[in-house]
């Protein structure tokens, strides 16, 4: 009797082992990377911010539901604010390691969060989670830095004018000479306070006058981004010596007005107080449609245009380096890039398409205004040189340093000439940070 009750015993025993090891195929087994039974998809949810203004909001949110509809495990929580509130709001957040799993990132940043490890280096999922068959090489480098992939690029742009026909014929032009110059331009600010308004509302220095030393063969910094990458403080003074004239003449808003734009919708082109404003393709559409009126795109001023205009990544999704789900978070990123129905909603919104099968995909769903981003991005391409490597460390400190001279500049509280000298000073010292 005590024997057959062993026997029992041993075939229970042996029975509940096979039950826990699941069938030979493994179709049980736990995985290893979620810590689910394979065949079976954990619940999880990802957290996912980004900058922008209210109809980047809203398509978002709209292709964020389409991937839970096709993935109904995942639940994504958005977080976004518009573009100084998102940096301020990020910075404590990477300081305690709780940066959302999904980030929007700018050039301007990618080198200060990636070199702080605070983002994961993406590489490992190249064909390996995010598709990148129709997608280019030059495409992806633009998030490298090193041998590391700490930004997928979404989208790319092209720096342009962006402007209202109807009020341009005001001062006498009815359109930009494709070939114009920086003194056509001044000249045209000049045309446009005569006529009761303002040509522009300046320019964001790190770019623009990026742009502006690359047409004379230089750039803002040096190949290591350890210094400035100009010796010559007088193309500084040749760049804003003049912008501050206009200014001081009232020939361009002051400060004062400035400060007043918050959003898109507090834009002097959107009230019809300015011609144009000077940015990027992907913003474009954001302002024709709060302004519900045809607007035009015309090239760079020049000489050397070429040379200066580059395609820059519009801006990058990053995975946090402190994140539990990195394959989702890159899931995410493969549907952003290379699935048709988003990109329909996105509509190149935040850049144009680097998925090439995608740009022709959903150019039949494109409104006038959109068809002309793409169609400017694809002259661009053919008519620009290579952009410069990544911004590097302490980039958002030299904004700051650039934004605060500017500002005295125009108030005629400093000479472009000493502004000049304060910032090849204050920019090495950031700069040398990094040696």
């Amino acid at each position: 009797m005590k024997k057959w009750l062993v026997i029992v015993l041993a075939i229970a025993l042996s029975l509940s082992m096979s039950a826990c090891s699941g069938d030979r195929d493994g179709s049980d087994a736990l995985d290893g990377n979620t810590g689910t039974l394979q065949g079976q998809e954990q619940d999880i949810t990802l957290r996912m911010t980004w900058w922008g203004g209210q109809p980047r909001h809203d398509y978002t949110l709209d292709v964020i539901k389409l991937y839970e509809e096709q993935h109904p495990h995942v639940k994504i929580e958005p977080e976004y604010a518009n573009f100084d509130d998102y940096w301020n709001k990020l910075a404590p957040q990477a300081a305690a390691n709780e940066l959302p799993d999904i980030v929007q990132m700018d050039i301007s940043y990618l080198s200060l969060y990636g070199s702080k490890n605070q983002l994961a280096d993406l590489t490992p999922y190249l064909n390996n989670g995010i598709h990148t068959e129709n997608i280019s090489d030059n495409a992806i480098s633009g998030g490298r830095i090193g041998n590391k992939l700490y930004g997928f690029n979404i989208g790319v742009n092209a720096v342009n004018f962006q402007y209202d026909p109807e009020l341009l014929k005001e001062l006498g032009v009815d359109k930009l000479d494709d070939n114009w110059t920086w003194e056509e331009y001044y000249e045209l600010a000049g045309k446009a306070s005569e006529a009761g308004l303002y040509f522009d509302n300046g320019f964001r220095p790190e770019v623009f006058f990026g742009y502006y030393l690359r047409t004379k063969g230089q750039h803002l910094y040096n190949a290591e981004g350890t210094a400035l990458g100009y010796e010559d403080d007088q193309l500084f003074v040749d760049f804003f010596k003049p912008l501050a004239e206009l200014v001081k003449n009232g020939d361009a808003p002051s400060p004062e007005v400035k400060a007043q734009v918050k959003a898109v919708e507090d834009d002097l082109v959107v009230k019809r107080q300015q011609v144009g404003i000077w940015q990027w393709t992907n913003q474009f559409l954001a302002v024709q449609q709060v302004a519900n009126r045809p607007l035009a795109m015309g090239n760079m001023p020049g000489p050397n245009r070429e040379q200066g205009l580059y395609l820059k990544p519009g801006m990058y999704f990053s995975v946090s380096q402190n994140s539990r789900y990195k394959e989702e978070a890159a899931s995410f990123i493969d549907f952003w890039v290379n699935n048709i129905e988003a990109n329909k909603l996105i509509k190149g919104e935040r850049g144009v398409p680097v998925n090439s099968e995608i740009v022709e995909g959903i150019r039949s769903v494109l409104e006038p205004a959109q068809i002309q981003v793409f169609d400017y991005v694809a002259w661009a391409q053919e008519n620009s040189s290579p952009m410069d490597p990544p911004d590097p460390v302490g980039t958002a400190e030299i904004i700051q340093v650039f934004a605060t001279l500017t500002e005295q500049m125009d108030f005629q509280q400093l000479s472009p000439e000493d502004a000049a000298k304060q910032f090849r000073t204050e920019a090495n010292a950031i700069l040398a940070k990094n040696k």
